[in-house]
This record gives structure tokens, sequence and C-alpha cells, in this order.
């Protein structure tokens, strides 16, 4: 999923020492501080935005990570001679009721770089929109792919908004200059995929729903089966007390293959079986009577 979402810059000017070896380690030519600028940038935040989307919380380290590095250019346009800036340091920045990815970018001095230096100072160049692209987006309200429910977002359900958690960041592209960026549309531009269409839409789009439905309803077993599945494997390993702590067990048996977890329960069960056999606490008793009462037998 491809994601562009309106950001600002915020302030700029001299870097500093530590700054500047940052920009250094990205530069191949050693620069010093008069021949750079910097300002920095509110990225993306997790609060729900104007599309009804937020980024997940605890997605904003490893997206902080991926736009270390990243160029900057003008109107999203992916040219060599539309770079202007490049981001040099990332942070997550956690203030009450929110948190944000905020970015320090450096641009050359000199040439036409002083234009957008001076326009940045002016305040005219003052939004800037970022692009990259997310795994996975997610319903707020039931946590199923957004998309495959019936949850719209902006909609309330039991005094819930619904929005679309935007998870699993698979790379980042780029921050832009744009120019409008206050308009609703501008600014968010999303494809899954690179445009490729979801399968409900496609479902919609050939007339196939039922068997959308369908589909929808066996894979939603399938999840609850596997569900079950790694709670026994967590189960039985508690049982056997391997040393392990539960929140590891469910993260070793969450990556794993269905084939393997299958093939681990068959084979823990059968060391329980041997370690704590089960036996029948009335079978002695039945022996007993069945051994008295035989003379009386006809």
């Amino acid at each position: 999923m491809q994601v562009r979402k309106a950001v600002e810059a915020v302030c700029g000017g001299v870097p500093t020492a530590a700054q500047l070896e940052s920009i250094n380690a990205l530069a191949k030519a050693r620069l010093t501080a008069e021949q750079v600028y910097v300002f920095s940038l509110r990225l993306c935040d997790d609060q729900v935005d104007r599309d009804g989307e937020r980024f997940d919380t605890g997605a904003l380290p490893g997206l902080a990570k991926l736009f270390l590095g990243k160029t900057g250019i003008v109107d999203h346009q992916w040219s060599s001679e539309k770079q202007v800036a490049r981001i040099f340091e990332t942070q997550v920045v956690k203030e009450e009721g929110f948190s944000y990815i905020k970015a320090w970018a450096y641009i050359r001095r000199g040439g036409v770089n002083e234009e957008i230096i001076a326009d940045i100072e002016a305040g005219i160049k003052k939004e800037v929109s970022v692009g990259c692209a997310m795994g996975r987006s997610v319903c707020s309200i039931c946590g199923s792919e957004y998309g495959c429910c019936g949850h719209q977002k902006g909609e309330h359900y039991d005094g819930q908004v619904c929005c679309a958690i935007l998870k699993e960041p698979m790379d980042a592209y780029e921050f832009s200059f744009v120019a409008v960026p206050a308009q609703r549309e501008a600014g968010v531009l999303k494809a899954m995929g690179g445009n490729r269409k979801c399968l409900k839409e496609l479902a919609e789009e050939f007339g196939v729903q039922t068997e959308y439905r369908a589909l929808y309803k066996e894979a939603q077993l399938g999840r609850q089966y596997r569900k079950e599945l790694e709670n026994d494997l967590v189960r039985l390993c508690l049982t056997l007390e391997l040393g392990v702590e539960e929140p590891v067990l469910r993260g070793i048996v969450k990556t794993a293959a269905a084939e393997d977890l299958l093939k681990m329960r068959s084979s823990l069960e059968g060391r329980v079986a041997e370690m704590m056999p089960v036996t029948t606490q009335l079978g002695s008793k039945f022996d007993a009577r069945e051994g008295l009462e035989s003379g009386f037998l006809i």
C-alpha cells in the first residue's frame, strides 16, 4: 500500500556539529556548516487524518528508520532535477495523547537552492507531503483487513468512529514540497501494490460477491483454527516447563508455518502423554467388583 501524507516544514538554520557529522555520513565530499541549510519536518503521526486513516503507533519507530537518507523533491516528481534535500536524522516524539516522527533534512546552499531556502524561511514552502509503503491497513472496529469487512471510515459503531490503521512499514520513498496540500485530495495518494485492486473490489467488479463472501468466511475460520493451534502449542510448552516465557512462545508460534505448527503440536502432545500418562481411577474398583460377583453369574 503506497501512502502519501501531508506534513510540515518546521524550522531551519545552521547545522550543529553532531548534525554535520550525520550529514557527512551521507555525502561523498565533506561539507562544512556554511555549505548546508538544515530544517526539521513533522512527519507521520498516529492521529486520524482527513482521510479517516492513522498510522499505528507501534509502526512509527520502524517507519522513522526507513526515512533515514531519503530524498526531498518537488511535486512528487521522481527525477534527479527535482531533488533538493535529504533526510539525515529521524526520531519518534511522544507527547501527551499522541506520537509523531520528527525528521531533519539538509539542503546544499548556493544556486537555485537559495530560492528554496528563502521560501522556507519566509514560510512560503511550509507544507510538504511524504510517500511511503505500508504492508497492512486494518479496521479500527473489528481488526480485519480494511475493505474486507462492512465497516466504513468515518462511520460510528457503538460510539466508536471507524478508521483505517496503517501497519507494517515496508518502505519510505521521499518527502516532497507541494503547492496546495490544504486541499482534501492533495498530498494523499494511495494504491494497493501499484494500483492493484483488493479482492473485494475485484469481486464487485466481476459480480462474484457470493463467492467472495464464502471465501471470506472460510478465511475467518482458518484464522480462528490457527489461533487455537497457536494457543495449544503455547499451553503444551508451558505444561512441559521448557523455561520459555509465554510472550516469547507466542512470538515464535505466530511466525511459524501452519504445517510446522501441526507437527510441533503432535510431537509435544506425545511428550506430555509420556510425562503425564492418563490413568483410570475407576478401573480397579470395577475389576474388584467383577471378581467378587463372578460366582453368582449364571
